[in-house]
């Protein structure tokens, strides 16, 4: 796993790269305000579902640092 800037990941979404976003945030976060094409996260059981196969890119992101 390695850690991706912001400015990194903004210039995948304009490029329009293809891969996986999911926010790792509450609920009432992701209805306030998410990235473009940003998926919640809220179930590990549902990864299989969300990656059309095992050699997909995901970025994940949450408001923590860590």
């Amino acid at each position: 796993m390695k850690t991706t800037s912001r400015e990194d990941l903004k210039e995948k979404i304009d490029r329009g790269d293809d891969f996986v976003l999911l926010e790792v945030l509450s609920e009432a976060s992701y209805n306030r305000a998410h990235l473009p094409g940003a998926i919640r996260f809220q179930d590990r059981g549902l990864i299989p579902d969300l990656m059309p196969d095992k050699t997909t890119e995901v970025v994940a992101y949450c408001s923590n640092s860590h």
